[in-house]
Order: structure tokens, then C-alpha cells, then sequence
């Protein structure tokens, strides 16, 4: 689920392959948005409200006008499952992580690859863009999160710490710290 930052519309992902628009003054359905062939798994909105992006598990993600509800770009290069998407402040891009042990930078205006970050060793469960664009931070599976610089693609930091799958981040809104949450019950 993600929040348009006027809070008067949602988006929801499902395992009916579908994303749904909510009106949110009224709780009834915009749009349904149809387009992905599997479960929509992570849903992210831009920033201006008026883009969103989702992740299946059709390996694909696909950018979305909201007023529309029409697919301006399917973005394809992972291989398997797309876990989890976040969009940069500026709303010109995006990060997803897939089971594929990858996340790749889009360039949202485009519908490009702009960088395919590796070095998870298991499936990214999850990711989140700094406040400033300039880093995000990756959790995956094999019990790490690494944080990446987003303009160069180079690994910043290896976090250890879990003991099993990590499952959510979210970074502060100064950008000086980071959380992360395990299967375990940990953070």
C-alpha cells in the first residue's frame, strides 16, 4: 500500500494481479489497474502524486499514470519475482530488489535500466531510497542490507547484524540512520 502525499488517494497491490486507486475522502475505487500477469507484490508513489510504480511476480514492474490509470512503461530485466519497489524524491527514478539476488535503477521518464546493483548473495526483500536521492538501502534474504550510492552504484556499506531474512527498511528523514526488521522479530 502507498500513500499519495496529498493523502487523498492509495494505491494497493494484490494477488489478483491488480493494482486499485482509492479515493480516500470516500473509500471507494478510482481505478483498478490492469497490466501485470502475476501477484503485484510492492507498490511505491512519486512524489508529485501523480506516477506509481509496481513490482509482481511476473518479473516485471510497471509505471503507472494515476489520473489515467494508463501503463506508461513495463520495466523488464529481472529474472524472477520483483519483492520490492521505492521511487527517488525527485520522481525521475526508481529501485527495485527481486529474487534474483538484484536491484535495478529505472529511469522512470524512460522506462530504462540505469544500473543493475549486485552484491546480495539471496533474494532482495526490500528496499528504500533516502529522503536526498543519494543512497538507498537494500535488505535481503541472506541477512544483510547493503547501502548503495545511488549515482555511481558501488556498494557504500555491508550492515550485518540479522540472523535471518531481512524483510522491511525504511531510512530517516535525515538520512542518518536506517532500521531494518527480520523474520525473527528484530530490528
Amino acid at each position: 500500500v502507498a500513500i499519495t502525499p496529498d493523502g487523498l488517494r492509495a494505491i494497493t497491490g494484490s494477488s489478483d494481479k491488480t493494482c486499485i486507486v482509492w479515493d480516500l475522502q470516500n473509500g471507494e475505487v478510482s481505478q483498478t489497474l490492469k497490466g501485470h500477469t502475476e501477484f503485484v507484490k510492492s507498490v511505491a508513489i512519486c512524489p508529485d502524486g501523480k506516477r506509481a510504480i509496481s513490482g509482481s511476480s511476473d518479473n516485471t514492474c510497471i509505471v503507472w499514470d494515476l489520473n489515467s490509470g494508463e501503463a506508461l512503461h513495463t520495466l523488464t530485466g529481472h529474472t524472477l519475482w520483483v519483492n520490492a519497489v521505492d521511487i527517488c524524491p525527485d520522481g525521475k527514478r526508481a529501485i527495485s530488489g527481486s529474487l534474483d539476488r538484484t536491484c535495478i535503477i529505472w529511469d522512470l521518464n524512460n522506462g530504462e535500466v540505469s544500473q543493475t546493483l549486485k552484491g546480495h548473495t539471496e533474494s532482495v526483500n526490500a528496499v528504500a531510497i533516502c529522503p536526498d536521492g543519494k543512497r538507498a538501502i537494500t535488505g535481503s534474504k541472506d541477512t544483510i542490507c547493503i547501502v548503495w550510492d545511488l549515482t555511481t552504484g558501488k556498494a557504500l556499506q555491508t550492515l550485518k547484524g540479522h540472523s535471518y531474512s531481512v524483510n522491511a527498511v525504511t531510512i530517516t528523514p535525515d538520512c542518518k540512520m536506517a532500521i531494518s526488521s527480520c523474520v525473527n522479530k528484530t530490528c
